[in-house]
């Protein structure tokens, strides 16, 4: 009996030693494949981000100069940094130049930088001028004294008035007027004679020369009455532009007593500056405005260019006349004029906004976009320009036709290279040392 409960003890024990042995066998097959997949795991995900962090530099959206090895803050204005790829990350883009600059979509986007493609065509300039309508000077006339006196009445008193020719502007009170009448009546009662003749001719002559007319003479014979008052005549129609003279003057023979001009036919004068000079000939349209005649707009061709340069204004009259039969163009009124010049020896040249040009002083600079790369790459260039358009020039050197410039925002990337040490607007040489990681303006030696 006992011989069979050992026997019995010892089969169970057997059988218990078995099955704990198969499962730990289980626990460790399963532990190693469970670390083993863990860490195969880890190595892949670790090797993915070292390329990934390899292959990715951070850069401020607002300051796209700033580049960095790991995630942070602007050190400009604190923003939080955005990922950039670095060129040459998808092993497709080459950077030859060294001093191109690589900005991201999302820089470009709040740097506003735009582009254009550089095409040729016939340029036309168009020059705005400035002036004023004033009267025709062939239609202008001085009314002077014929006679020496004093003025007892002017019949036209007020500047503005309109006369008309042969219109009495003035009595003058003549002493010597009136001695030369009373010789011309004393002569007229002399016995008939040849003497007699001679003698008449002479007095009316003398009184011709006072400007005295044919009729006048007549009715100082036929009256036989000297006048010691003499009536001054307009000598043309128009406008009186200018009174010098009033009532109880003294005046002098040969004084101007008004200054009458017609104001049917004007000038508009426009005053160009010296470098648009070359570009005006007689003959050219002006195409004018007025803001004292609102909504209309007036014609007319160059008659004149003053051939003097004013040394003060450093400008040229430009001379248009004009029809004023209705009188709606008035002396001294501003207008604003437009002329469109065909630039003739520019014919099929570049051109390109004035917003793409940055100026040095000396240098006229552009930034060209290189093709083929999938960061935005540009890289600075010197242009030669040519004449200045309206917001645009014409480009004699240094581009062709098809390539794509930095139209706006040209600014913002040459500040992002001056920042990075490479060349810009302001320097030319090549840069010795790069930044990276670093605040703006420090070099890393």
């Amino acid at each position: 009996m006992m011989k069979q409960y050992k026997e019995w003890i010892n089969e169970t024990m057997k059988k218990s030693s078995l099955k704990y042995l198969l499962i730990l066998l289980a626990g460790l097959a399963l532990g190693w494949l469970f670390f083993h997949s863990s860490s195969q795991k880890e190595k892949t995900e670790t090797g993915v981000k070292k390329e990934v962090h390899k292959r990715t530099i951070w850069t401020c959206s607002m300051h796209p100069q700033i580049k960095m090895d790991k995630p942070g803050k602007c050190p400009i204005c604190g923003m939080d940094l955005i990922p950039l790829e670095e060129s040459g990350s998808s092993g497709k883009d080459t950077i030859i130049d060294p001093n191109s600059i690589q900005l991201s979509e999302e820089a470009m986007a709040l740097a506003n930088v735009q582009t254009s493609v550089v095409s040729s065509e016939n340029p036309v300039k168009v020059i705005r001028l400035y002036g004023k309508i004033q009267p025709d000077e062939q239609l202008m006339q001085s009314q002077t004294a014929t006679v020496n006196g004093r003025v007892e009445r002017l019949w036209v008193n007020f500047t503005g008035e309109s006369v008309k020719k042969g219109q009495t502007l003035a009595s003058v009170y003549s002493p010597e007027v009136y001695t030369a009448q009373q010789e011309l009546l004393e002569t007229a009662r002399m016995g008939d004679s040849q003497q007699k003749t001679y003698l008449l001719n002479a007095a009316r002559e003398k009184l011709r020369l006072w400007n005295l007319t044919e009729q006048q003479i007549a009715a100082v014979e036929k009256s036989g009455k000297a006048s010691p008052i003499v009536e001054i005549k307009a000598t043309a129609s128009g406008r009186v532009v200018a009174k010098q003279v009033s009532k109880g003057d003294y005046i002098n023979q040969g004084g101007v007593l008004f200054q009458i001009t017609d104001l049917s036919r004007v000038w508009a004068v426009f005053q160009a500056y010296e470098e648009d000079l070359p570009f005006l000939k007689t003959g050219s349209v002006i195409n004018f405005a007025l803001q004292a005649v609102p909504g209309k707009l007036f014609s007319g061709k160059i008659s004149f260019i003053d051939p003097v340069i004013n040394p003060t204004t450093r400008t040229a009259g430009i001379r248009v006349e004009l029809n004023n039969s209705d009188g709606k163009l008035k002396p001294e009124m501003f207008v604003t004029g437009n002329v469109k010049a065909t630039l003739t020896k520019n014919k099929k040249q570049l051109v390109i906004p004035q917003s793409a040009v940055l100026w040095t002083g000396q240098r006229s600079i552009v930034y060209v976009k290189t093709p083929g790369t999938s960061v935005p790459t540009f890289t600075m260039r010197e242009i030669e320009l040519g004449p200045s358009l309206s917001g645009a020039y014409v480009v004699l050197n240094g581009l062709e036709s098809g390539e794509e410039i930095v139209t706006n925002g040209a600014f913002a990337i040459d500040a992002s290279a001056q920042l990075e040490g490479k060349q810009s607007m302001m320097n030319q040489t090549k840069p010795e040392h790069k930044m990276t990681g670093s605040m703006p303006g420090m070099d890393m030696h």
